[in-house]
């Protein structure tokens, strides 16, 4: 790895816990400002004190819920006065949904949560990010994404299903990101099976998560970290990485007339120009 790390500013959502956690410790232990984001405001305070037990340094809390499209706009606004420069963004922020929710925005909740709300974010500070790292996954096999309805799941709503469309989605936007925005390095990745609060809400998902032989966070954690720190012309832009090496995502997440019309779509959703 060639470490580029020094005192960046790096932003990871969906820092409370899990994936987030783990690579915001191992980042500010390299030395990087870490800016936590999160929804839970106990957990998120409970996470900075893990950050600054490592680093000595207490990083900046911003608490989004987003659910609420609302709450990104003004996250990004609050990043936007708070930061000139934000070296690295790192949208991690996701869930996974057992039953069919529509969000105030009229939203398939994990459309929403894992892919609108990161689009948006990154749409409102693009002019101050130097780097972007989406954390997807593997379960984009199971997308069915149709920009021309974003709440395609909600029909016969299966978890997986809507989860997967989800991460296929994370993939085609980092690789449009790529191509629309070339002052902007954009990778996706795949952390592996891991051992997070995804799925809490079932018994039998917890009971899987314990018995099962998932990756620790902080492994799930490594190509995020590695992603944050390589040097951009060892990488390629809008590229999909699984342990630290470029992957191929199945066709329905590497078409780019699909990502084109995604964007369109989730620009057209969340008030945007195209």
């Amino acid at each position: 790895m060639e470490d580029l790390t020094g005192r960046r500013t790096v932003v990871v959502t969906g820092a409370s816990s899990g994936i987030g956690l783990a690579a915001a410790v191992d980042l500010a232990s390299r030395g990087d400002r870490v800016v936590l984001v999160g929804r839970d405001p106990a957990r998120l305070r409970s996470a900075g004190d893990r950050v600054r037990e490592i680093s000595g340094e207490r990083p900046e809390l911003f608490r989004a819920d987003f659910a609420v499209l609302d709450d990104v706009r003004r996250l990004a606004e609050q990043l936007r006065a708070a930061y000139d420069r934000i070296d690295v963004l790192a949208n991690n922020a996701g869930a996974i949904v057992l039953q069919p929710v529509t969000t105030i925005d009229g939203f398939e909740l994990t459309l929403q949560a894992n892919h609108l709300a990161p689009f948006l974010l990154s749409n409102l500070l693009r002019d101050r990010i130097g780097r972007m790292v989406v954390t997807a996954s593997g379960a984009h096999r199971s997308g069915a994404l149709d920009p021309d309805d974003l709440n395609v799941t909600l029909h016969r709503y299966r978890p997986m299903r809507a989860y997967g469309t989800s991460k296929q989605a994370n993939i085609l936007f980092t690789a449009e990101a790529a191509r629309r925005w070339p002052e902007v390095s954009a990778y996706s990745f795949h952390p592996g099976v891991v051992r997070t609060r995804f799925g809490n809400e079932s018994p039998l998902v917890a009971l899987g998560m314990r018995l099962l032989p998932f990756r620790s966070p902080e492994k799930g954690a490594e190509t995020l970290v590695w992603l944050a720190n390589q040097d951009p012309d060892r990488l390629v832009g809008g590229g999909y990485y699984r342990d630290r090496r470029l992957r191929r995502p199945l066709s329905k997440a590497s078409d780019p007339a699909l990502a084109a019309r995604l964007w369109t779509a989730s620009a057209e959703a969340v008030g945007l120009d195209g």
